[in-house]
């Protein structure tokens, strides 16, 4: 019952941070990413080549935000995505043995 109840109240799924564009000046953007992540350079760099980039899962919407306006404060284009909620399976798809 627990776990239903969790279901019902938590309404928000997991938040992700997404880099669309790295901006005019790619290594600022670099440095966030750098910073926030806890990649290095070179990785950050590898990760932010293969756009959109997902830098950030699961993070709280007050982290997502900061992080993305860090970025816009760089010059790169970043956004908040909320992934979509896979409930607990449902029981009416179930079959009666």
């Amino acid at each position: 019952m627990a776990q239903e109840y969790g279901w019902l109240v938590c309404d928000q799924g997991p938040i992700s941070v997404v880099v669309t564009d790295p901006g005019p000046c790619p290594i600022e953007a670099l440095k966030v990413v750098s910073r926030r992540t806890g990649l290095s350079l070179w990785h950050s760099k590898s990760l932010i080549g293969r756009l959109p980039a997902t830098i950030l899962d699961d993070v709280t919407q007050e982290v997502a935000e900061a992080v993305v306006r860090e970025l816009h404060e760089a010059g790169a284009h970043a956004e908040v995505r909320e992934e979509k909620r896979h409930g607990p399976p449902s029981t009416e798809s179930r079959s009666a043995p």
